[in-house]
């Protein structure tokens, strides 16, 4: 069977044939980005049973664990070195307002000690990956280690 999909001149093209090895893409080989998908689908699974009127609370606390993958990948994505770290700036602040949600549901007995827990874990290494990212890139930085260039090596 074959998938097909428009270009912008809405040619059909086979995805078989499709490259799919764009550089924008890289952010996904991070650790940092992938372990911060996963915080987002534990967030969904475990706020989602959340009742109606808790719903909004639980959407946005949803939506800041989102905001943390989405800004590294944004970031990733643009052409200078101040505006990726300005980005995982906003992805650590998003850390911190997830933090804030899930530790507030504990404490309001709206999430369980055990699910805490495991939120709790995998947030602390997001958190913990995203300062160390900031912190190489930084550095490359202050040793003008950084090419703002699309070429391939």
């Amino acid at each position: 069977m074959c998938t097909y999909y428009l270009d912008k001149s809405c040619h059909l093209w086979d995805k078989k044939n499709v490259d799919r090895k764009n550089i924008n893409r890289g952010f996904k080989r991070l650790r940092v980005w992938q372990d911060s998908v996963s915080l987002y689908i534990m967030a969904c699974k475990i706020f989602a049973a959340f009742p109606f009127e808790l719903k909004k609370v639980a959407g946005n606390c949803i939506d800041a664990a989102h905001s943390i993958s989405r800004n590294i990948s944004e970031g990733y994505c643009r052409r200078t070195l101040k505006e990726y770290l300005n980005y995982l700036n906003i992805a650590l602040g998003s850390c911190g307002e997830f933090h804030s949600c899930y530790d507030s549901f504990r404490q309001a007995g709206q999430i369980t000690q055990e699910e805490y827990e495991q939120i709790d874990k995998l947030h602390y290494k997001v958190e913990n990956g995203l300062l160390k990212l900031m912190e190489s890139l930084q550095k490359k930085q202050k040793l003008g280690d950084w090419k703002d260039t699309f070429e391939s090596k």
